[in-house]
């Protein structure tokens, strides 16, 4: 019996350990598979993580490639406009060196022919009068030709030496000092002696006939008028003054300043605006014309046509002033539906820059020209910093003093406000005199009538690549961090 419960005993025992091996198996095995499904759900996120990242880098890759390859067209773009435009303006000046040169012919053949007739008829005149003419012969010549008697009384009573200084500057834009020193600058470059025909005109008289036009830009039928001068020997006057004002006053009153001179202007301007290592303000604006009778759209002002309802045509100047408004540097005649980047590729001082000239110095534009190694611009980007706000507010300043320069140079000189009745061929040195005038003007403070101040309206157009030189970039955010960190900007906006 007891034997009999023994065996009974050993038997539960032994199957109360078979059920515990049995769950303890049962619960390993459930362990191990939930770790070996959290390990396929750990490599899929990583998978997918991996896939996403390949992705990305992708789409990054494929975008640069874009990037590079649209920044390829438009510099390619950009590169044939320019070669398109030089070749053109080339065929422009062929086609008036072709005209110059038949017109050139044409005078000489009129000049032979009219001294032909001349010679003709003083020899009839001789003939017939005989014995008279050769009894006069020792008192005085006579005239040959009919010359028509002017009124000149404006001009005389101009030219008195009481006449009023204020209403002699009113006239003229200048003071009588002024007036007689160009006068005496000019003397021995458009004197002309007095002819068996006619007398000379005086030199006063000369210089005066052309600063009135450029003045008022008053139709040479006036001024023919005015100084009992006939139309063509006006027009003739103007261009030969406005010649020799450029070739002879140029040279002295419009050059690029030297060592000595810049330092004085990165001074000014740094006191100006606080920006370091400004040599110059540059600005472009447009001189309207008739249509020219050949490239009519290179000459097509579209952005004036549409402001103005009215079509416009035009040719461009683009002018460097120092702080006082003095012209440094000028490029003079290119069409008028160039942009402000395109004339600047165009000029000398661009070709100067090039060449070194220019270097660690700064020449401030608009929004207009793009940021070079030595052009500075302003921050065009929407949503400025503080900062480049604050930079653009200075920069603001210095590109006023280049525009207030071209406002009293339209103010004073009034024939560049309208469409001129000059050839095209003969505006540059039209142009040219004008800006020297207004360098002998300014350096002798000859202050401008408020009534003639006037306000410059010229549209600004971002390049199509407006950033030329990465490290100018950079220089222009080291100088708008110092500008608002040494209290030098940032002031309009407090």
């Amino acid at each position: 019996m007891n034997e009999s419960n023994t065996t009974r005993k050993r038997q539960r025992k032994d199957r109360q350990e078979s059920d515990g091996e049995d769950t303890n198996s049962f619960e390993e095995g459930n362990n191990t598979s939930i770790s070996n499904k959290k390990r396929k759900e750990l490599k899929g996120i990583i998978t997918s993580w991996m896939l996403l990242e390949e992705q990305e880098k992708c789409d990054q890759d494929e975008q640069n490639k874009a990037t590079c390859e649209e920044k390829q067209l438009l510099e390619a773009n950009h590169k044939k406009k320019t070669r398109t435009m030089v070749e053109y303006y080339s065929n422009i000046q062929d086609y008036y060196t072709e005209i110059e040169e038949t017109d050139r012919m044409k005078r000489k053949k009129s000049r032979a022919i009219a001294g032909a007739v001349a010679v003709s008829a003083a020899s009839n005149g001789l003939a017939s009068k005989g014995i008279g003419d050769a009894k006069q012969g020792s008192g005085g010549q006579h005239r040959r030709l009919w010359v028509k008697d002017r009124d000149k009384e404006w001009w005389d009573e101009c030219n008195r030496p009481d006449y009023p200084e204020e209403e002699f500057k009113q006239a003229f834009r200048m003071s009588k000092g002024t007036f007689d020193m160009i006068c005496d600058e000019l003397h021995s470059f458009i004197a002309k002696e007095d002819t068996t025909l006619r007398n000379a005109i005086p030199v006063k008289q000369r210089v005066a006939v052309c600063i009135w036009r450029l003045a008022t830009g008053e139709p040479l039928r006036l001024v023919s008028k005015r100084f009992g001068l006939g139309i063509s020997t006006c027009h003739k006057l103007v261009l030969e003054v406005c010649s020799a004002i450029r070739n002879v006053l140029m040279p002295k009153y419009l050059q690029w300043p030297d060592e000595d001179r810049l330092k004085k202007v990165k001074k000014d301007f740094e006191s100006i605006s606080g920006i370091p290592n400004v040599v110059g303000s540059m600005y472009t604006t447009h001189i309207p014309i008739i249509a020219p009778k050949i490239s009519v759209a290179a000459y097509f002002n579209k952005r004036h046509t549409e402001r103005n309802q009215k079509t416009s045509y035009s040719i461009t100047v683009q002018g460097v002033v120092d702080p006082k408004g003095v012209f440094a540097d000028v490029c003079i005649g290119w069409p008028g539906s160039m942009p402000d980047d395109q004339v600047l590729e165009k000029s000398a001082l661009y070709q100067r820059a090039n060449g070194g000239l220019l270097k660690d110095v700064w020449v401030v534009g608009s929004s207009g020209y793009p940021l070079m190694d030595w052009v500075l611009v302003p921050y065009t980007q929407q949503h400025l910093t503080w900062t480049q706000h604050a930079f653009n507010e200075k920069i603001g300043e210095i590109q006023k003093v280049a525009k207030d320069a071209f406002a009293r140079l339209k103010g004073r000189w009034s024939c560049l406000q309208k469409r001129t009745e000059v050839k095209l061929q003969d505006l540059p040195v039209v142009l040219g005199a004008c800006c020297v005038l207004h360098n002998i003007c300014e350096r002798r403070k000859e202050e401008l009538d408020p009534k003639l101040k006037i306000e410059l309206v010229d549209d600004e157009m971002v390049p199509e690549v407006a950033l030329r030189s990465v490290n100018s970039m950079k220089a222009r955010d080291a100088i708008a961090h110092n500008l608002l960190h040494h209290c030098h900007a940032g002031t309009g906006f407090l």
